[in-house]
């Protein structure tokens, strides 16, 4: 059981890792080795550690030209010159003793050397070395006298130290280093005396110098974008333009934040740009359409102006691109025929027309005719038959919901419907006439009352002459506050008595 559960969790890490975003190189500063020729001069001070008792700082210098071919490594050649000088009161070189003369070891040196580089591309950058090679030099006393003789004399030569590189720009450093030179133990052709702990010749080394660099490193980043030189070369992108498609984001950004394509302004062709998705809009540059709604993100700022995050900017149960595409309603409001049903409810529950606010063009707006509990979609339930169409010969019904401005015969907008059912039962039935009556509370003058009543009913009559009903028909009286039907006391028992009743006269 232990190992089918050892077995899943390695599963489950490959595929994690196979999956995994690989993040494209980054340069490590301005001051790179890689794949660039560098050319140096050295010069300092050495000092001869050798068999002989007393030893003696002397000059040296060299030179060197190197390849790197990593950030860390470099390898190339090495060559110097080095004077060597120490004294031994106990050897004699011809009558004198070499206490008071120096023997010197003078010569050349030529090596191959690896160069190990640390901080790389940093403007302060330490390194190691070490090689192998050859030291060709002649031992000479006094005035250059060959000691014992005149031949020229080979040992190995070994560099090994550690330094520091100061950039002064991406071409030229200044240098300084420690190190040694490890040769054979027959340098100073004498093996008797004082031994060194290396257990042969060897000298220490201090050297300042002056570096050079040539062309351009595959881990530059000519463009200050964060991506390498060598990277953008294998991907395409301009090396010296931080963003190649000018679409508001740099390269890096755009590899390794967002993901989209670093040569294409806007990658998932919806229109906008992938700056300003990314920074502006805050939608998905990777997806034509943020909120699956249906429209594209950039026809949704430009063309539409709704939301490209929000499936349903005005919220009224229908997604954008429904209501663009197949409702042809306003995605900006909610109700767009302004009939007091959403758009959504008027699509979805009650199957009415969103862009008609009278579905059924029955004269009943939609929300008015649910509100009733009738049909929106049939237009013969909108005016329901009145009450004047059943009374009989000689009896008055009062007609509700005739308002009349305060003080005034100017019939209120609201009025219209109810005005509208009387209108409809004198159309269809032309055998009735009426007597329009006006009444009025007790409040004022009983003549100014009359007045005013039979004004009432005379606008009233005129509504309906306007609609098409034969004037003749249409009687009008004024009573003013006479037969009241409530009580003139409260206030609800005036608004009964203020109204209008149709009197059937035929």
């Amino acid at each position: 059981m232990k190992k089918l559960g050892l077995a899943v969790l390695l599963s489950v890490l490959v595929v994690s890792l196979g999956f995994a975003q690989v993040m494209p190189p980054k340069s490590p500063g301005w001051f790179n080795h890689t794949g660039r020729w560098s050319f140096g001069v050295q010069g300092g001070g050495n000092m001869w550690i050798n068999d002989f008792d007393t030893q003696t700082f002397t000059g040296g210098g060299n030179g060197f030209i190197r390849y790197s071919f990593a950030r860390d490594f470099s390898l190339g050649l090495m060559g110097g010159w080095d004077e060597l000088a120490s004294k031994e009161p106990s050897i004699m070189a011809g009558r004198m003793s070499l206490q008071n003369t120096s023997l010197k070891a003078k010569g050349y040196s030529g090596d191959l050397v690896a160069w190990f580089h640390l901080n790389a591309g940093k403007p302060v950058a330490p390194y190691i070395y070490l090689g192998v090679g050859m030291f060709s030099y002649k031992r000479t006393i006094l005035d250059d006298q060959g000691w014992p003789n005149s031949d020229n004399q080979t040992s190995i030569h070994i560099p090994v130290g550690v330094g520091l590189e100061f950039a002064f720009s991406k071409n030229v450093a200044l240098s300084l280093d420690l190190g040694a030179r490890v040769m054979d133990h027959w340098t100073d052709y004498y093996k008797a005396g004082t031994q060194n702990f290396m257990g042969t010749d060897w000298y220490p080394t201090g050297r300042l110098g002056v570096n050079f660099y040539f062309g351009d490193s595959d881990d530059d980043d000519n463009d200050g974008d964060m991506l390498t030189n060598g990277y953008e070369k294998s991907i395409g992108t301009a090396l010296n333009k931080a963003d190649t498609d000018a679409d508001g984001l740099n390269d890096y950004e755009e590899l390794a934040k967002y993901t989209t394509d670093p040569k294409t302004e806007d990658t998932d062709g919806d229109g906008l740009n992938d700056g300003e998705e990314a920074i502006t809009f805050h939608t998905s540059p990777l997806k034509a359409d943020s909120d699956g709604d249906g429209l594209k993100d950039g026809d949704e700022i430009k063309k539409h102006r709704t939301d490209p995050l929000k499936a349903d900017t005005d919220a009224d149960g229908l997604s954008d691109g429904d209501e663009v595409s197949q409702y042809k309603t306003d995605p900006l409001k909610a109700d767009t025929d302004t009939d007091g049903l959403s758009d959504g409810d008027e699509v979805l529950k009650h199957k009415t027309s969103p862009t008609k606010a009278d579905t059924d063009g029955g004269s009943v707006n939609d929300a008015q005719e649910i509100a009733k509990g009738i049909n929106p979609l049939d237009p013969t339930d909108d005016i329901p038959k009145p009450a004047i169409q059943r009374i009989e010969v000689g009896k008055a019904i009062v007609l509700e919901g005739i308002v009349f401005k305060t003080g005034k015969s100017t019939i209120e907008p609201s009025s219209e419907i109810n005005l509208m059912d009387a209108f409809n039962t004198l159309k269809d039935n032309p055998a009735i006439a009426v007597e329009i009556r006006g009444y009025t509370d007790n409040v004022g003058k009983i003549a100014s009352n009359k007045k005013l009543s039979l004004r009432r009913a005379e606008a009233v009559r005129s509504w309906l002459v306007m609609k098409g009903i034969d004037s003749r028909r249409i009687a009008v009286a004024g009573f003013g506050p006479e037969n009241p039907i409530g009580d003139n006391s409260t206030p609800e028992g005036r608004a009964q008595n203020r109204r209008i009743e149709f009197f059937r006269t035929k």
